[in-house]
């Protein structure tokens, strides 16, 4: 069988839930940190194929890349783990609890600021011969975007806030569905296919993503950019990185849960009350997001 039943894949995801909060500090801040640097080199990868070619869709096109490589090394973003340990919770997975939660989101979100960071730095160098120069045409644009949105928002005031904050929920929306859906096939070919349409929608859109945002935004910065660090925090990163939670929790572990989980979960709790064993981890090299 080359893909799961709906109720498979739920019973797969609560179980790769499950497993995250069991790895050790520091498996989780290397995990996030490798998934974050790459993420976000696909991120600078796509940027600078939209301002040399003067077509964003191609760049939208192959930003997808960096989200592949990183699930199929197995690595960890706040958006996906936003989703997974919510539906293990919700599938009565007895490791995640409310603690174990909390601790492993601020491990990962943790994680991904420090790889994302370091790309900026790296990638800011690169784009001015090491603080030499004026910055590249890419990196200008990537300063402009950061003036975008964040003052761009600000600019709007109550509604820029609201705008921001639903392009939150809409990333992590599809972002997570490109997670997902990645578990309902068990080839490699499939598996990417299935990643690629969700995360291409998402960029091409100019939805907010919190790990790409650690990277476009602290590189603007440091490229002169014409924003401040507080405008990045309260006019993008922290709305974000709520839109983000309540897109992945509101309209994908929860769907998942009441469409294909509930029953399952329940037939767990009654054949083993007291104990719920972790199924082996399916990463996607085996699959992680």
């Amino acid at each position: 069988m080359s893909s799961l039943s709906p109720a498979e894949l739920v019973d797969r995801l609560a179980a790769v839930g499950a497993s995250k909060v069991t790895y050790t500090r520091t498996q989780t801040l290397v995990r996030s940190y490798m998934g974050a640097a790459i993420l976000t080199l696909g991120a600078a990868f796509a940027v600078t194929v939209s301002t040399q070619t003067g077509q964003p869709l191609l760049g939208a096109l192959l930003f997808p890349v960096g989200f592949i490589l990183l699930y199929l090394l197995g690595y960890d973003l706040l958006t996906g783990v936003f989703t997974l340990l919510p539906l293990a919770m919700m599938m009565r997975r007895k490791e995640v609890t409310w603690g174990a939660m909390l601790r492993t989101w601020g491990l990962v979100f943790l994680g991904n600021l420090g790889g994302a960071i370091t790309v900026a730095v790296l990638m800011a160098i690169y784009f001015t011969y090491g603080f030499s120069a004026p910055p590249s045409a890419v990196g200008e644009a990537i300063g402009e975007i950061g003036h975008g949105r964040t003052v761009g928002y600000a600019d709007h005031g109550a509604a820029g806030m609201l705008t921001l904050f639903v392009r939150g929920v809409l990333c992590n929306w599809m972002v997570s569905t490109g997670v997902v859906v990645a578990f309902l096939s068990k080839d490699l070919l499939g598996r990417i296919i299935a990643m690629w349409m969700p995360i291409m929608l998402f960029f091409s859109m100019g939805f907010e993503h919190s790990i790409v945002n650690m990277f476009l935004f602290p590189s603007g910065l440091l490229l002169g950019a014409d924003f401040t660090l507080t405008d990045y925090l309260v006019w993008n990163e922290i709305p974000t990185v709520l839109g983000n939670l309540v897109g992945g929790v509101t309209f994908v572990a929860v769907p998942l849960y009441l469409a294909h989980g509930r029953s399952s979960a329940a037939k767990t709790a009654e054949a083993a009350p007291g104990s719920v064993a972790l199924a082996p981890q399916p990463e996607l090299v085996g699959a992680t997001r």
